[in-house]
């Protein structure tokens, strides 16, 4: 059921996209007519949020099963009282999947209204409240505790600080402001803390603020799945090349039982923060961070080799998780996409550039997962067609567990190729509001095969370095 319009893209983003998803093996494969209809539900889907949000259980401190019967408890506070299926994903046994529930048809919108950023809006949509920094605009005299619609401004043509709004803008839900238009839009200093507590949301999702902290990790379900992919056993010395928030990186240090050498990297020093803070929350003591430039983490020899650490020497690891910087636009909800096709086209470079380096680092035997949270062919099938042409010692491999789609047609892989590939392809979900009362309808088996189809756009590729 669509409730929203679909993405808004700049038009040569738009054209760039069509034609991926009309391209000329795909059309002889299904005909002009099915891969238009493919590419118009890809667009549509993109703008709404996924059927499930998705937590990972941190299973080194806890076992699912406590973790589920808590959380179970305080969603059902959150769904004040009705009761919705809570799954444990039967490939994937550390993660949990809950219903979001909507759209909901039954929300009067109000007089006094906030508009939001487009992110801050993606965010609602995925259960989260308005933080003071995300407003743009308010109503005229809103004071605190008044009861406010949120809008979300997708073209990104609100002024800060009006005090009406008449462009495009998509509402996302009711709530409480807890500050007034006074002091967001007359403070001195920067603003910090909530804006607006959501309390009717057209999407209702669960909220984790300070829920478990150190027992869950929210993780879209094909991030989960890159974890099992790689496969990383105890003992193991594990790279994780562009790391950052750390999602995966503490999701492998626990599939290795915090046993071994995991060394994760991002360039960012605030970003390998974020990925120290989730370690030590998670207390995971086997992760080894560092702020370096992963496609500079090879050393031409010895002396240039660090001293446990970046630039490393060829061959030095047992496997490899290239989660490579990308275009992002396999991320749902996402109403509109303001990169240029020069932003899209940019990133197949430094893949290939990071890939290179991955190869290397690489020890004969081992395996290296290549992922992507975007939809393009360039950034994804294209690459493993490219991989494998330039470095006759890979070997692609199938995955396990294998729980999205195959991959697409257009990079020239043959049908077995395609099969070893796992493509999240928001176009394969047919979009259904759920409803409490509708959810009881369903049986767990639909439940997980919606929650595979109805998520992010994401791409995996395993490969092996053959002796």
């Amino acid at each position: 059921m669509s409730v929203f319009h679909k993405i808004k893209l700049r038009p040569e983003v738009e054209e760039y996209l069509h034609a991926t998803f009309k391209n000329d093996e795909l059309i002889s494969a299904v005909g002009p007519l099915e891969a238009e209809r493919k590419y118009e539900r890809l667009l549509n889907n993109l703008s709404h949020p996924p059927a499930f949000t998705t937590v990972r259980v941190n299973t080194h401190l806890a076992s699912v099963e406590h973790i589920r019967s808590r959380l179970s408890e305080e969603i059902h506070k959150q769904y004040k009282g009705f009761s919705v299926p809570f799954l444990v994903h039967p490939e994937l046994p550390d993660v949990l999947l809950i219903p979001n529930i909507g759209p909901r048809k039954d929300l009067q919108e109000l007089t006094n209204q906030v508009i939001v950023g487009a992110q801050c809006g993606n965010a609602v949509l995925r259960g989260a409240h308005v933080y003071a920094p995300g407003i743009i605009s308010t109503s005229k005299f809103m004071k605190a505790g008044d009861a406010v619609s949120v809008y979300s401004d997708i073209e990104g043509k609100c002024k800060r600080g009006a005090k009406e709004f008449l462009g495009t803008k998509v509402f996302l839900g009711n709530g409480i402001s807890e500050v007034s238009r006074n002091d967001i839009f007359n403070s001195n200093g920067p603003l910090k803390g909530l804006g607006v507590k959501i309390i009717e949301p057209i999407y209702l999702s669960p909220s984790f603020d300070n829920v478990l902290s150190s027992c869950i990790f929210l993780q879209n379900l094909p991030s989960s799945v890159v974890s099992y992919v790689l496969n990383p056993q105890s003992g193991e010395k594990i790279l994780d090349m562009c790391a950052a928030p750390g999602g995966k990186t503490t999701h492998l240090a626990t599939l290795m039982h915090d046993e071994g050498e995991v060394i994760a990297m991002d360039k960012i020093a605030d970003k390998v923060k974020k990925i120290r803070q989730n370690a030590a929350l998670l207390k995971l003591n086997c992760i080894k961070t560092f702020c370096y430039d992963s496609t500079k983490a090879l050393a031409a020899d010895q002396t240039e080799c660090g001293q446990g650490g970046p630039p490393f020497l060829r061959e030095s690891f047992d496997r490899i998780l290239l989660d490579a910087p990308c275009s992002g636009m396999g991320q749902r909800p996402n109403m509109a996409y303001s990169w240029s096709l020069k932003e899209v086209n940019s990133y197949q470079p430094l893949q290939r550039k990071l890939f290179r380096v991955a190869v290397q680092l690489l020890k004969p035997g081992g395996i290296l997962v290549y992922s992507t949270c975007t939809i393009t062919l360039s950034e994804n099938e294209e690459q493993v067609a490219w991989a494998l042409q330039t470095f006759p010692c890979l070997r692609l491999e199938p995955q396990e567990p294998h729980v999205g789609g195959e991959g697409m047609m257009g990079a020239g892989l043959s049908p077995e190729q395609l099969k070893q590939l796992q493509r999240f392809d928001p176009s394969d979900a047919i979009l259904q509001g759920m409803e409490f009362t509708s959810l009881q309808g369903f049986e767990s088996e639909d439940l997980i095969e919606l929650a595979n189809k109805d998520c992010i756009g994401f791409f995996i590729a395993r490969f092996a370095k053959v002796q």
